[in-house]
């Protein structure tokens, strides 16, 4: 679909253009035709994030967020490409320097200065989602930049209808482009910002209890209203927000470390920042908003094999924890973690291998004393019948590439590999 709407673009400037003659005619065509990309794809980017349901459970929540770090990176090399490509025509069809153009561009040409701020704004915010800035920048602080994407989206979007050839004489592409604009407005304004806030009275979330589960580990159980209405999955995740100073700001992703109940949530969080440090010190009687639920690693991603395997790595246990206990069939957990105290919910664990009969293999010590077991030869040994199961992964990104490729050398098809990464 994506790229289907992108070839109507393409259609639009070749409808719109006669011929193309001279190098001045060039560059300015290949400007328009970028602008017109640049923009489509800011209305692409905003969509991947909306939140869809159909899109979150039916795509996943991360690989939603892979297209949309890529696409913004085709976005802004687009709207580059469209300043430069736009600049050095005019430049060349008014035999003035290009630092002139650019000028008389900004300033003489309607919703020119609301494009430059939000042009700016959007290179502001590919810098900060940079992989190298994106270390130094905590979840929440690079969270609350990227909302300056809709600030810079905002301002750029009257000069594509002011100034675009292909939407100044034709009414039906301006028509097109307002409807693609507001139907993505329409879902962002309701699934970011309304619902949750519908939720929140609906359901009257409140922190009920804090548990120690381990060094640096805390669960948090939340009591609410009619919570069988949101439809949670094991495996799922929702971004809560708790009305406390200095945690009331910012929405973080945290999953269900059991099955949900009509009553209750409880998640499970490791203290990795100051935002989930924080969260130990929570009292009884805290208010929460949550958005969600969201995430697709769920037993709806099942390939259909009766045995299903789950692998996590530290504090990467709590939405199989829950999927441990609710997957049909015969079940096996492999949970790597560098000390004992450091395993996380390890009596439930214990208890519900019990209770189903599934099995749990404990792998602990440094990363040699594991580097065996999580080989193709070491998985087949811990999992007789390997390649007929169903896989669900969860832990840090090393964990999760090495036990992948240690999967797929041992035969398990590519499609019984799932896997949800909540990296930013």
């Amino acid at each position: 679909m994506i790229w289907t709407g992108a070839a109507a673009v393409l259609v639009l400037w070749w409808r719109d253009t006669p011929a193309v003659t001279g190098a001045a005619e060039w560059l300015t065509g290949a400007g328009r035709i970028t602008g017109l990309l640049a923009g489509y794809a800011c209305a692409v980017l905003l969509a991947l994030m909306a939140r869809l349901p159909v899109l979150d459970r039916g795509v996943g929540t991360d690989r939603l967020s892979r297209w949309h770090a890529v696409g913004g990176r085709y976005t802004v090399s687009l709207a580059i490409a469209h300043a430069l490509l736009i600049t050095l025509g005019y430049a060349m069809t008014a035999h003035t320097g290009a630092a002139q153009q650019a000028v008389t561009l900004i300033t003489g040409y309607p919703q020119m200065l609301s494009c430059a701020a939000g042009f700016a704004l959007l290179l502001f915010t590919a810098v900060v989602s940079a992989r190298a800035a994106r270390r130094r920048l905590s979840y929440e602080a690079w969270h609350a930049l990227h909302f300056l994407t809709y600030l810079a989206i905002f301002l750029a979007f009257g000069h594509q209808l002011a100034l675009g050839a292909d939407f100044t004489s034709n009414a039906t592409a301006r028509f097109c482009w307002y409807a693609l604009y507001g139907t993505v407005a329409v879902l962002l304004a309701w699934y970011r910002f309304l619902l949750p806030v519908r939720r929140a009275l609906r359901h009257r979330l409140v922190v009920t209890a804090v548990t120690h589960e381990a060094p640096g580990v805390v669960s948090i159980r939340i009591a609410g209203r009619h919570l069988d209405e949101l439809g949670a999955r094991p495996g799922q995740f929702f971004r809560w927000r708790f009305l406390v100073p200095g945690l009331w700001w910012s929405a973080n992703p945290y999953s269900l470390s059991a099955p949900a109940r009509d009553d209750l949530l409880r998640i499970t969080v490791k203290a990795v920042g100051g935002h989930s440090a924080r969260l130990a010190r929570l009292r009884p009687g805290t208010r929460v908003w949550a958005a969600g639920p969201y995430g697709a690693l769920t037993a709806e991603r099942s390939g259909g094999a009766a045995k299903s395997l789950l692998v996590a790595g530290g504090v990467g246990i709590t939405p199989l924890r829950a999927l441990f206990e609710t997957l049909p069939g015969q079940v096996t957990l492999i949970y790597r973690s560098h000390r004992p105290e450091d395993v996380v919910l390890r009596d439930e664990l214990d208890a519900i291998a019990r209770h189903r009969r599934g099995r749990v293999h404990y792998l602990l010590g440094d990363r040699a004393d594991c580097e065996a077991a999580l080989t193709a030869p070491g998985l087949r040994r811990l999992v007789p019948g390997l390649p007929g199961h169903d896989v669900y992964l969860c832990g840090p990104p090393a964990l999760t590439e090495t036990v992948t490729a240690a999967l797929r050398r041992a035969g398990v098809p590519r499609r019984r590999i799932h896997h949800e990464s909540f990296a930013f």
